[in-house]
């Protein structure tokens, strides 16, 4: 696993790249207010299904959606859970989550639940901040403060290894890095990456 110091956002440019030529259908769980969808709002005839639990963030990501340039067909939000996605089995190309794995209740069902999702040979793009290592004073002071950050942060976790889960989800092919955020001071290190169908 490479490891590397920088901003999120120069990440996800490299990830959606991936996206380009590739994927017409794509699922963004937890898309939340929409801020990915300018990364693949060019694409010529992409499908979006925004998919997240909270029904209040359907106006936020249409409007994102709108202003990335998507023509209203081209965005559909879903209210759901990653671990039950409303589509059916090998339905889309791409599954796109970015910091949505820390809050979800069980992270190895929503994953299943992208690979069924999942054409063969499919992509899922991810980007999560996961547990600092075992030891050092970051986890430390993690382990604290998760019980407080699941419950102002949306049940988000401080402490879960979600690259672990991902790697052992049965994914075909995996590539994952791993970023330190200067700007993330509890909420590090993030990993990131492409997992394969």
């Amino acid at each position: 696993m490479k490891q590397r110091v920088g901003k999120i956002a120069g990440y996800k440019s490299e990830l959606f790249a991936n996206l380009r030529g590739k994927a017409e259908r794509i699922v963004e769980i937890g898309v939340g207010t929409g801020p990915n969808l300018k990364y693949y709002a060019d694409y010529p005839d992409i499908l979006v299904f925004g998919v997240d639990p909270n029904r209040k963030m359907q106006k936020y990501a249409e409007a994102a959606a709108e202003t990335a340039g998507f023509p209203p067909s081209n965005f559909r939000f879903m209210q759901a859970v990653a671990e039950a996605l409303p589509l059916k089995d090998a339905s889309v190309d791409a599954v796109v989550g970015t910091l949505v794995l820390c809050s979800v209740k069980d992270v190895d069902q929503a994953l299943q639940e992208v690979r069924r999702v999942l054409k063969p040979g499919g992509l899922y793009i991810f980007v999560e901040h996961v547990a600092a290592k075992d030891g050092t004073l970051l986890r430390f002071v993690q382990g604290i403060l998760d019980p407080l950050q699941q419950t102002v942060a949306d049940g988000c976790h401080l402490t879960r290894h979600t690259a672990t889960n991902i790697a052992t989800a049965g994914f075909a092919d995996l590539d994952v890095n791993q970023a330190v955020l200067s700007t993330a001071s509890l909420i590090n290190p993030h990993v990131y990456g492409v997992a394969y169908k």
